[in-house]
């Protein structure tokens, strides 16, 4: 069936209602809108669905909600059907366009399939969920967010009984259950009210609310400190229209931090994100109303959480008293710096600890792990590898979870998550801060006395935004190349190793030595360089877009910032000629 029959068959079907094909009638005059809504169906993906809201099959809208649910209800009930539907799933929503809305989509159809569910009575940021679903001791967990995209979109997110999103082989699975549903007549719904009524349906609040808040206020370090400062340390904070505002403004005044500021216009949740063009801490531009605050208090620190507060940025003063925004990894590593000296410093630093980043995370992790004597990990893009390997640990008893980061601000201190936190990275990084300004420092000259320790490492991300289908062979194009034929020297710098992660191959490209790569298979090129250089090519899982990460070891911050864009301009020059 073309994209047309598929259009046409919406507008004829009374299953979908009179609102969806208004939508759609008000495009019948524009073909390629009509292709891009309908050329493909929503891909129910490794991490879920997301996609722009609209009526359509490539659209996120209730019916692909619906969908996604009905395979994921099927999935659940393939074994142990009575004691799964007893075990229920947890849902949790955040400020988008129709979020709550599709929480009790999904809801409707689990208890359709009788199956029980937990249903958040506010917003609520995904790491709680992630939290929630071992606490109430849930088959699995779903939270409607698009994290950090435009205000377009909205997505869904599975995750598995452990409290993680949903690693392979069992995403494949339940990716498998999805495609089964052919007709949207085959989704069993229960109404709100009568699942109420037959106990399916569970509105949950304040209690999981306060026990997620007592497991985030666990990880601190240094109460006494953030007490000794309180009075002359100064936070400001935005929540950027989305679900942190309560939860990150509650952990830090209940560890003690007094003075918190959070920006007055962006402090509500807004689906429009009217002050941002993009509610995303990892850009600058999202910070601006929160800079000319800090600047009015003169803060110490700003921190800023994402729509579903999972992930946070963090601007801290530069040696001219400028506000900067420091980067995931810089962040990352003066976490995994503060956390590893103080339980060394206490003699509690296992023998056995681990230390995990993604393989596109800052090599300076290796450096910290080293000087700490434990063993660092690398696993695949997305927290949910991170999320497995705390499973596994808890499992074998191999190692003991300290701390895990990935370069896209996403940060874990605890286990009683299983996915990154920004309530408790945020409090944290404030109290870390606190912890400098008490040795006369700023986090900023913490930062640069890490430089001096480990070497200065800089790294990068530059991405190319290719829409449709167009967008798609493109990207498809790019990788088919690189892979196919690596560049033997990128900015004076030999390649040494192509590590294939589709293949899971490593290439030594001198001697053309073949190793096995243990992680699971993902369209991923990464190129070794010598001089401890390297850059990273991978297509976006919930954007239109590929991604090129860089790093670079310098011998002082000037040489570091000039092979990092040498090794930029040279690749991605290489990349435009594809």
């Amino acid at each position: 069936m073309d994209f047309m029959e598929k259009y046409n068959q919406w507008l004829e079907d009374d299953y979908f209602d009179e609102e969806t094909k208004k939508e759609l009638k008000d495009i019948s005059g524009d073909e390629k809108e009509i292709q891009e809504r309908f050329y493909k169906e929503l891909e129910f993906g490794t991490g879920g669905l997301r996609g722009i809201i609209g009526a359509g099959t490539n659209r996120m809208n209730k019916y692909s909600v619906r969908k996604a649910t009905q395979g994921l209800a099927n999935y659940i009930l393939l074994e142990n059907a009575e004691k799964n539907k007893e075990k229920g799933v947890v849902i949790a929503y955040d400020s988008r366009r129709y979020s709550r809305e599709f929480a009790f989509e999904a809801a409707m159809v689990l208890n359709g399939n009788g199956i029980k569910t937990y249903v958040f009575e506010e917003l609520t940021p995904t790491p709680e969920l992630s939290f929630a679903v071992r606490y109430l001791g849930c088959v699995a967990g779903i939270v409607i967010t698009a994290s950090h995209n435009p205000k377009e979109y909205n997505g869904y997110k599975v995750y598995g009984s452990d409290g993680a999103q949903v690693p392979p082989p069992y995403d494949s699975e339940i990716i498998a259950e999805v495609n089964k549903i052919t007709d949207f007549r085959q989704v069993k719904l229960m109404e709100t009210e009568k699942a109420k009524e037959a106990g399916l349906l569970k509105i949950i609040g304040e209690e999981a609310n306060d026990a997620y808040i007592k497991e985030v206020k666990a990880q601190s370090i240094n109460g006494d400190i953030i007490k000794k400062m309180a009075d002359d340390f100064t936070i400001v904070y935005t929540p950027l229209h989305g679900t942190g505002h309560k939860p990150v403004m509650r952990v830090l005044k209940e560890v003690g931090f007094k003075n918190v500021i959070i920006v007055p216009e962006q402090q509500n949740p807004d689906p429009e994100f009217s002050t941002v063009s993009y509610p995303n801490p990892e850009d600058p531009a999202a910070f601006g109303l929160a800079i000319k605050l800090a600047k009015e208090h003169n803060a110490d620190i700003i921190i800023g959480t994402d729509p579903d507060a999972d992930r946070v940025g963090v601007l801290v003063r530069d040696a001219k008293g400028e506000y900067v925004v420091l980067t995931g990894n810089m962040t990352g590593v003066l976490l995994a710096e503060y956390l590893l000296s103080a339980k060394k410093a206490k003699g509690t630093l296992p023998k056995n600890g681990a230390l995990i980043k993604t393989i596109v995370t800052t090599e300076m992790a290796r450096a910290i792990a080293k000087e700490y004597d434990i063993t660092l990990l690398e696993v695949l893009t997305g927290f949910k590898f991170i999320g497995e390997k705390i499973k596994e640990f808890e499992q074998t008893g191999e190692h003991e979870y300290l701390f895990g980061f990935e370069e896209s601000y996403g940060y874990l201190a605890g286990t009683y998550a299983r996915d990154k936190d920004a309530v408790v990275a945020s409090m944290l990084a404030c109290e870390l801060a606190a912890v400098y300004k008490d040795k006369g420092m700023t986090l900023y000259e913490g930062l640069q006395a890490l430089y001096e320790k480990y070497g200065y490492y800089k790294e990068a991300l530059e991405s190319i935004t290719l829409k449709g289908i167009e967008g798609l062979e493109k990207i498809q194009s790019i990788m088919t190349f690189l892979r196919n034929d690596p560049p033997k020297a990128v900015a004076g710098l030999k390649v040494l190793e192509l590590r294939d992660y589709e293949k899971q191959m490593a290439k030594n490209l001198i001697t053309n030595q073949e190793a096995k790569i243990h992680l699971p298979k993902s369209n991923v090129l990464y190129f070794v360089l010598e001089n401890n250089a390297w850059f990273c090519i991978r297509p976006s899982g919930t954007e239109p877009k590929v991604k090129m990460y860089f790093g670079v070891k310098g011998k002082d911050e000037e040489h570091a910032k000039e092979l990092l864009a040498n090794l930029i301009e040279d690749v991605m020059g290489k990349i435009n000629q594809i």
